[in-house]
């Protein structure tokens, strides 16, 4: 079996076990079992439980990222683009909801609170995100808010429609996903 596909199949087994069972409920015995590896074997990918539970995030972010990029409309006025990538980030949710689960998870924990705090005080490498609002705030087309605020105001319900459609809490459908995306941007527009 080549490397990645073991190291795929572990972050696979956390990902599972881990919405199922919490962070401390999961353990590595647990996920070995489930990836059908030797408990020493997630050790030759990973320092630590610690270590696998940051690199299944990151992997799953990258993910995510990869698909709300996919066909992003560059260069396209600032409506567009924050368009696309709400409608980018809710359908991938909807058609991954073990990844929303787990992301959730994540951010509402002190692992959560690091990566965050990480992003927002390092700002190396390319953020699509920031980079959108930073220039919506620049070209004054935003309302002059904390980029942290104009996030949370966007992100976060798009994040919990996501949630109650995998809960079965309401129905999303193209017009309904298009109209609360639209309702985000107007709430952050100037």
């Amino acid at each position: 079996m080549a490397m990645s596909d073991m190291r795929k199949k572990i972050i696979s087994a956390t990902l599972d076990l881990i919405v199922e069972n919490g962070f401390q409920g999961a353990t590595i015995a647990m996920i070995a079992d489930q990836a059908r590896v030797a408990v020493g074997s997630i050790y030759l990918y990973f320092k630590s439980k610690d270590d696998l539970i940051c690199k299944t995030h990151a992997y799953l972010e990258g993910q995510m990222l990869a698909s709300v990029m996919a066909d992003y409309p560059e260069g396209r006025p600032i409506r567009e683009r924050f368009l696309h990538v709400g409608l980018k980030l809710v359908n991938y949710f909807i058609a991954s909801p073990m990844e929303l689960l787990f992301i959730e998870q994540f951010h509402n924990s002190p692992y959560g609170v690091a990566c965050r705090r990480d992003r927002i005080f390092n700002k190396e490498g390319k953020d699509i995100i920031r980079e959108l609002f930073d220039e919506g705030l620049q070209q004054q087309i935003l309302k002059e808010l904390p980029q942290q605020i104009l996030i949370t105001l966007t992100f976060g319900p798009l994040i919990g429609i996501c949630r109650n459609h995998i809960l079965h809490y309401i129905e999303l459908d193209e017009p309904i996903i298009t109209r609360t995306i639209e309702a985000c941007w107007d709430a952050i527009r100037r």
